[in-house]
């Protein structure tokens, strides 16, 4: 899936995830970090993350209930087929904020299912096997489900997508499947 020049960057996820865990061991800026994998079209992502819960919950039943938590990250996008040349290469950054609902059990642990829709910056114009998106600021949306495990740690998958919400062309999107493994503090 990745390129061998990628295979270095899960060690620099983890020991940004270890640095995040330590700047939040007070608990008051985040209450679980991530690193997260995903492939598309020939393009890879490596994102690492913070997330903090609202501390909120609704429509509680049965043990269950609806509830939430904000992600901000930062990912590195790797086109491999920059400007639609097979071998040319695109890299890109994206910073990204978004409000997630997650539907989970009250003790948020076990399965779970979850949405959300944010907002993204990407350092360059996106350009990358017939697929263009003409402006830098995207709408990040996902839908996901997961494994919240006894020892806080999480797996779980989730299909996003990237776009600008049609308000400017060429609008083609970016999909993704993404993998991700969290650690709560």
């Amino acid at each position: 899936m990745f390129s061998n020049k990628m295979m270095w960057q899960p060690i620099l996820a983890l020991g940004a995830l270890l640095a995040v865990q330590t700047v939040c061991a007070a608990d008051t800026l985040a209450d679980s970090a991530a690193v997260e994998i995903g492939t598309g079209s020939k393009v890879q992502m490596l994102r690492v993350s913070a997330q903090q819960n609202w501390q909120r919950s609704w429509f509680e039943s049965n043990g269950t209930h609806l509830s939430g938590y904000w992600d901000a990250n930062l990912a590195q996008w790797r086109g491999n087929a920059y400007q639609n040349k097979p071998g040319q290469h695109q890299n890109i950054t994206v910073i990204n904020l978004t409000p997630v609902f997650r539907f989970e059990r009250a003790d948020k642990k076990g399965w779970y299912g979850e949405g959300g829709i944010g907002v993204s910056l990407l350092s360059a114009l996106y350009d990358n096997d017939d697929n263009r998106l003409s402006t830098n600021f995207q709408f990040g949306d996902h839908i996901g489900a997961g494994y919240v495990f006894d020892n806080k740690w999480e797996l779980g998958t989730k299909i996003q997508h990237y776009s600008n919400g049609g308000y400017k062309h060429p609008n083609s999107g970016v999909n993704w499947l993404v993998v991700k493994a969290a650690y709560h503090f």
